[in-house]
């Protein structure tokens, strides 16, 4: 009997692990043939569905997420039209919270909600005896997970970007989280996720390793003796984990600063700054503490210190966030900004009403308007988050920011102008200015913040930048 588990990732660059997971399951438990597909959500529809027809399998697995689960629909129903037999199964954090959406729909014979692992074995069993399926399935946890390994094959072709996880749930209950609804952590012990990090060293292409671990530090001791061992020169890959930087303690600090330069990427989910703000959605860290940490990391100079922030939570106006982002953005090597979705099953999804939210109806769910932001200044926002995207997360204009911002008060107050500068003189969509533009752009907009005495020393340091990131000859800046 044949298996094809099948998902739409958001780039080429990433790399489903859940599929994995399920070929691993379904492999321990005796079934041979079982195919991951993967495709992106550039890919033409016809040719990804053509694909999945000439696996001819007689069951299909989605993997379902708010970025792919508009276009899995469309090929779940087309597929179906074309191999009416066959039997196709929704998985995923999108349908495991709102089944009766998907379970209505007569394309989908069976949604699995929750882990995945049991659930689809135990529909393949049925499906290989003839017996009907469920429409629905809830998943168990998998009592497999702490003994089982990367799910990378060796000879496979890779993604530049990996994914790994050493464990399961979270110890936090943040409210627009769906980590908050699963009770408890399940982990591998330090030895065994060292032992399967290990595995990615058969792989001889650079990779980042993403620990997919909602808190990886949970365990404080767990955590350092995993940084511990990865300090080895055998391991030669970077590794990118989020973490909460209220749990690093004195001999986590010591180790991390060992660690060559690029070898450690360090996600911190601040998210505001605003006491008020965490306090409702039962983020019970403080921000001050959090920023000290990261300020420490970052200054350590050999780690990449990642910061989220999220715009659209309650009590958040727009001045509130500005002031978050000030706070946040000289600690961090990139700040991240991110706005809210009411994911279903979330407790800040329930109690939008509450906050005043109105969000999307669709995925990914992404807020409106709130209380205490406007549609307006939500707008103003994502063009400001576009502005950081291309200018600073991208590194292209690391020396002239830091001399730019060096002479101003509020890197928030910097990009917000930029982006007003952009649409009063430019007019085109941030997305259609060519770098070579952008450059000119920063040039002129810099020139009114800065006194003219450092024009020529300005100007100097955008000439580097370009240099380092273009192989063209720069524009004139004058």
């Amino acid at each position: 009997m044949k298996i094809e588990l099948f998902t739409l990732n958001g780039s080429f660059a990433h790399s489903n692990l859940a599929m994995r997971c399920l070929k691993t399951a379904l492999e321990e438990a005796g079934y041979t043939a079982v195919h991951c597909t993967e495709a992106t959500l550039r890919d033409r529809t016809a040719s990804v569905l053509a694909r999945l027809v000439e696996a001819n399998a007689a069951l299909y697995s989605f993997s379902c997420y708010i970025w792919n689960i508009k276009e899995m629909l469309v090929l779940a129903r087309d597929l179906k039209t074309v191999r009416p037999n066959c039997k196709i199964v929704f998985g995923g954090p999108e349908v495991s919270f709102d089944t009766a959406r998907f379970t209505s729909l007569d394309f989908i014979d069976t949604v699995i909600t929750g882990e995945g692992e049991h659930a689809i074995v135990t529909l393949a069993a049925a499906l290989k005896q003839g017996q009907a399926l469920p429409k629905l399935m809830q998943g168990a946890p998998d009592a497999q997970f702490t003994a089982r390994g990367t799910h990378y094959a060796p000879n496979e072709p890779i993604s530049p970007l990996v994914y790994y996880e050493s464990a399961r749930g979270c110890p936090f209950s943040c409210a627009f989280c769906l980590s908050s609804v699963t009770e408890g952590v399940r982990a591998k012990s330090a030895e065994k996720t060292l032992a399967d990090l290990l595995e990615f060293e058969k792989f001889e292409q650079p990779l980042t390793v993403k620990l997919v671990d909602r808190t990886f530090n949970f365990d404080r001791a767990r955590a350092n003796a995993i940084w511990q061992g990865l300090l080895s020169p055998r391991y030669t890959k970077c590794y990118h984990f989020e973490i909460a930087a209220s749990l690093l303690n004195e001999e986590s600090f010591a180790i991390l600063k060992q660690f060559p330069k690029g070898k450690i990427r360090l996600e911190i989910g601040l998210q505001s700054t605003n006491e008020e703000t965490l306090a409702a959605i039962s983020r019970h860290q403080s921000a001050m503490g959090t920023l000290a940490a990261a300020r420490r990391l970052k200054e350590a100079g050999n780690l990449h210190v990642h910061l989220d922030l999220i715009a659209g939570l309650p009590f958040e106006d727009y001045r509130s966030f500005a002031r978050s982002f000030d706070a946040a953005y000289p600690h961090c090597d990139v700040l991240q900004l991110g706005f809210l979705k009411l994911l279903p099953g979330t407790a800040l999804r329930r109690d939008a009403a509450k906050h005043g939210i109105l969000y999307s109806a669709t995925p990914p769910y992404t807020v409106l308007t709130t209380r205490w932001l406007s549609f307006a200044e939500l707008d103003r926002l994502h063009g400001i988050s576009d502005i950081l995207d291309r200018l600073h997360e991208k590194g292209r204009f690391a020396h002239t920011l830091h001399f730019i911002l060096s002479h101003i008060t509020s890197p928030f107050s910097f990009y917000e102008g930029f982006l007003d500068y952009c649409n009063k003189t430019d007019g085109r969509a941030l997305q259609k200015i060519s770098q070579r533009d952008l450059f000119t752009l920063v040039c002129d907009f810099g020139k009114t913040l800065l006194a003219p005495d450092l024009h020529a020393e300005f100007m100097r340091y955008l000439e580097a930048d370009f240099s380092a990131a273009e192989v063209r000859r720069p524009p004139r800046f004058q």
